[in-house]
């Protein structure tokens, strides 16, 4: 038996990330844990999986007996063959290097739904098109939601019910009365015609022996409504809206009953009038009837739904964490313009909805306008929506409580305007109102703070701008009309979204949905899905979202099966720039967006000085090296060589192109030198020139940028890397236009789409283009988590096996940071403090990991690990001292270091 001093212990058992996975259509599901101990130094020798088919385990299907590994992340189901709409249980326990066993962990749980689409039995259902109902001003034309549903009489002695469903459009699921779930925006946004993804629903609390009512409601959505700019445009998939449900029902004598949508369903028309993605929705309470999903109701005057040919091919189970409400705000104040509007203040930029609590008249009708900003009178200010409407409309029902918030829709705000209620008390409405924070539902994994509050608002800023774009698809904006999957945007933030929440499902479906979209050529759209009229074209740094983004996804959660999935789609970007250029190893055609945003840029252009065909060259070389790595990883040698190849002459025609002969890089602006350095484009003497030259370019601005969405993302990171760190967290801590923390003191809440959104007088940057939830700029907090706080991997590693904690001193400008990560193996800290001219460096690594640690200035006779010297201390099994400071290499466990520092 252990002692407790060794006891270790298994926890957070999952399956494809998830503990409970309902609803899965993998054929070899991947399993992972986590491990704890309070001993230093430990490591997994080995582990013993099991399934079952029983929650007792009273038998095993698949036993892997003990197994010499210390994998414990994407280890492959290899037993019999799964069988569809079935439960399974999975536990582990493993052995330290000393041979010390857990006990069993907790049980996990997944359960499959349909493994093949032609299992499928119910009919795609439709109802009659009714004549759209006609708004007042220039509402798009789109008929009232539709509701759905069907009677079934049931058995006693239910055991399990599940209901299968999805839409041509957005659905949500009511039986005998009541919503199931807490899923929003279902099936979500996908490839409609490649990929459609369905939802499994544990119904078993919601039935009973007896009659039950089963009702759907059905809205336009991404499917057939307004979608983009474009005038007019819409029905991007499809014209009509229709929803697919089986519901199965096992009792306890081992029969089933099994409702499956068909022409026996009756279609009506709801309380909801319109919806709409940018618009909003109006509801008019009056028509509510809340019993149309139970079993008593008369339907008499429906009319029957009927059956359309849609195909079952493209479904698959669903991949991405659900969009819900994950929290609740409410207003701060309530402010009178100068205008004489109501305003809601929610004190925070937000993405999601209203919800509307109180009693009413009956009638009463109350319009809800949704807007980031104020203008500088205080007046509220909608003109960056551009043609998005952002708004409801209410009606009151009048028979007690009202309580509404919108269903299918979203909005991007932090006022409200409220039209309908001005003689309410101030008290009043900020009690019968409250935001619900609406995005995918991800698990938060990173914590970042540090001793200048502006920088801490600044990172609470970049969560806020994930959380408000990440609403199942990585979006630009949540505000205007467009709110789509911009490639550039993605592949710039990923690795900062990957520091701040678990986003391995999120990005996983996207990526599946961009080699989806992928055109036959290789090229990348804009958007993705990509749905855009004009989007035939492609850029670099956007289309290199196909090669960054699942290798970023490697290397960070390890997935090397979603990295040979991706694979293909990475050669094709590849070889199609490869064929696009006038000389092979240069990329200089096509259409590019550059260094968009730049401040660089010639007046009224929105692409920054930055010569095109060096951005697009550079790129070209980044993702020809990053698919050279992924063919080295997936053992294809002949690409390996090929890239390899091809990397030797991208990087030698980009040199004659734009390297001087006496080594100075020929585009004298901030980007064109930080890609030349992040890329690895320049060596040696023009190396060091080129570093030099950037930090003299930051230094005489004054500690201020000039880039854009190219250029910022990996600023900070090779000032630091070439020697100019005090430089970099000088440009952090900059507060004066340009800068991160210049919106932070004009009162931002989330990442702005441009520098100078608000201006220092006030006004704003252009209406055509100025978000105030944009989070791409945000891409500094992985500089923050990496360098100032020191929470890395090591290069030759992923998913943080081997963990590189370097903290960069701030030079006096910072005294304190702290970065945390609940990584695939456990927490990992790096947090630092300096007092007085003394250093306190505080780490925490998981078990069945070791770190390098990096001490700048400490000296080995000086250095203290929780009071002793570090060459008497348990779990550090290397020890360097360098001329910079001490190298240690240290297993698993919680230490503190402390050092005087010169």
């Amino acid at each position: 038996m252990m002692n407790q001093q060794a006891a270790l212990s298994v926890s957070q058992v999952t399956c494809e990330y998830r503990e409970h996975l309902l609803g899965a259509d993998q054929f070899v599901p991947r399993f992972g844990w986590k491990l704890i101990s309070k001993r230093r130094g430990i490591k997994q020798q080995a582990y013993q999986l099991v399934v079952s088919d029983a929650a007792d385990f009273s038998l095993s299907l698949w036993d892997t007996g003990r197994v010499e590994s210390d994998q414990s992340l994407h280890i492959e189901y290899a037993g019999p063959t799964l069988q569809s709409r079935t439960r399974y249980y999975y536990r582990v326990q493993v052995w330290d290097q000393e041979d010390n066993c857990s006990d069993w962990s907790s049980i996990g749980w997944w359960e499959t739904a349909f493994l093949h689409s032609d299992e499928w039995q119910a009919d795609w259902i439709m109802p009659m098109q009714r004549s759209t109902v006609k708004q007042s001003g220039e509402w798009p034309d789109s008929p009232p939601v539709t509701l759905l549903r069907k009677t079934v009489q049931l058995k006693g002695n239910i055991v399990s019910a599940r209901v299968y469903a999805t839409a041509a459009g957005l659905y949500d699921l009511h039986l005998n009365g009541e919503r199931v779930g807490e899923e929003l925006l279902a099936p979500g946004w996908t490839s409609y015609h490649h990929r459609h993804q369905y939802q499994t629903y544990d119904v078993t609390r919601y039935l009973h022996a007896g009659g039950n009512g089963i009702g759907i409601r059905v809205a336009d959505g991404w499917y057939s409504g307004r979608i983009s700019w474009e005038k007019g445009f819409r029905s991007a998939y499809g014209a009509y809206r229709a929803a697919l449900l089986e519901l199965h029902v096992q009792y306890a004598d081992g029969s089933e009953e099994v409702v499956l949508t068909d022409e026996t369903w009756k279609t009506s028309e709801g309380p909801i009038r319109y919806t709409s993605i940018y618009d909003g929705e109006i509801y008019d309470a009056r028509l509510e009837d809340a019993g149309w999903s139970k079993y008593e109701y008369d339907d008499s005057a429906w009319e029957n739904a009927f059956p359309i040919d849609l195909p079952y091919n493209p479904l698959i189970a669903q991949e991405n964490w659900p969009v819900k409400v994950t929290e609740t705000i409410r207003p701060v104040s309530v402010l009178h313009t100068p205008r004489g509007e109501t305003v809601l203040d929610m004190g925070q930029n937000m993405v999601g909805r209203i919800r509307i609590n109180m009693n009413l008249d009956a009638g009463t009708k109350i319009t809800l306008y949704h807007a980031e900003v104020l203008d500088r009178e205080g007046n509220f200010y909608t003109g960056n929506l551009r043609s998005a409407k952002q708004l409801v409309e209410y009606t009151a029902r009048g028979k007690g409580e009202d309580n509404y918030a919108p269903a299918f829709t979203f909005m991007g705000f932090r006022y409200v305007r409220i039209l309908g209620l001005e003689e309410l008390a101030d008290s009043v409405l900020i009690k019968g109102f409250t935001g619900e924070v609406m995005h995918s539902d991800m698990v938060q994994t990173g914590q970042f703070a540090c001793s200048d509050e502006r920088v801490n608002r600044l990172q609470q800023n970049i969560v806020w701008g994930q959380r408000g774009n990440f609403v199942d698809i990585p979006t630009d904006c949540p505000q205007r009309d467009e709110r789509l999957g911009w490639t550039g945007d993605a592949q710039v933030f990923i690795r900062t979204a990957a520091f701040n929440y678990q986003v391995a499902p999120f990005f996983a479906k996207w990526l599946r949905d961009l080699a989806a979209d992928q055109r036959e050529d290789g090229s990348v759209p804009f958007t993705i899905p990509s749905i855009l009229k004009w989007n035939q074209d492609t850029s670099a740094a956007w289309g290199d979202a196909a090669v960054i983004c699942p290798w970023t996804q490697y290397q960070c959660y390890g997935d090397i099966r979603l990295l040979s999935e991706q694979y293909d789609s990475m050669k094709a970007w590849v070889n199609y720039i490869r064929g696009e250029g006038e000389y092979e190893y240069l990329w200089n055609t096509g259409h590019h967006f550059g260094d968009w945003l730049a401040l660089d840029a010639k007046e009224n252009s929105y692409v920054g000085a930055t010569p095109l065909d060096l951005i697009a060259t550079s790129f070209y070389a980044y993702s020809v090296d990053l698919v050279r790595n992924a063919a080295v990883v997936l053992g294809r040698t002949e690409d390996v060589k090929e890239f390899s190849d091809l990397l030797y002459q991208v990087r030698r025609a980009y040199q004659n192109e734009f390297v001087t002969p006496a080594g100075r890089l020929a585009a004298p602006m901030q980007t064109a030198h930080v890609l030349a350095l992040m890329f690895g484009l320049v060596e040696g003497d023009t190396k060091r020139r080129t570093a030099s030259e950037l930090n003299r370019m930051v230094v005489q601005n004054d500690y201020h940028l000039t880039t854009g969405f190219v250029g910022t993302p990996y600023l900070c990171f090779v000032l630091s890397e070439n020697g100019y760190h005090e430089t970099a967290v000088k440009l952090l801590l900059q507060d004066s236009y340009p800068s991160w923390l210049y919106s932070i003191a004009q009162g931002a809440t989330t990442i702005w789409e441009h520098w100078d959104g608000i201006k220092s007088d006030g006004t704003f940057w252009s209406d055509d283009m100025n978000s105030y939830n944009h989070y791409a700029y945000g891409a500094i907090g992985d500089w923050m988590y990496r360098y100032l706080a020191g929470l890395d991997m090591e290069d030759t590693d992923i998913a943080y096996k081997k963990i590189r904690i370097n903290p960069r001193f701030a030079a006096g400008q910072l005294n304190y940071a702290s970065a945390k990560l609940d990584s695939s193996y456990g927490i990992i800290e790096s947090s630092w403090q300096e007092d007085q001219g003394h250093r306190t460096v505080r780490i925490q690594i998981p078990v069945n990991t070791e770190a390098k640690i990096i001490l700048e200035g400490a000296n080995l006779a000086q250095l203290m690990e929780s009071g002793l010297s570090v060459e008497e201390v348990e779990g550090i099994f290397e020890i360097i001292s360098t001329s910079e400071g001490v190298e240690l290499r240290a297993g698993s466990g919680e230490y503190e270091f402390s050092y005087k520092y010169s």
